[in-house]
């Protein structure tokens, strides 16, 4: 009967580090994705005003 807790507490232990890895990775990808977005779009933005005529 005193190995039982140990285990349940390896086990709780391995599913809290998995969770924080996760939470890590996904935190990291929308940086990522978030980043590259904004700058893809000011990118499209500077290209339409360079070939845009002013309308005045």
């Amino acid at each position: 009967m005193g190995g039982k807790p140990d285990i349940i507490r390896a086990v709780v232990l391995i599913f809290a580090v998995g969770l924080v890895i996760t939470g890590f990775t996904s935190l990291q990808a929308s940086e990522e994705r978030s980043s590259s977005t904004t700058k893809n779009s000011i990118s499209a933005d500077s290209e339409y005003m360079a070939k845009a005529p002013l309308n005045r």
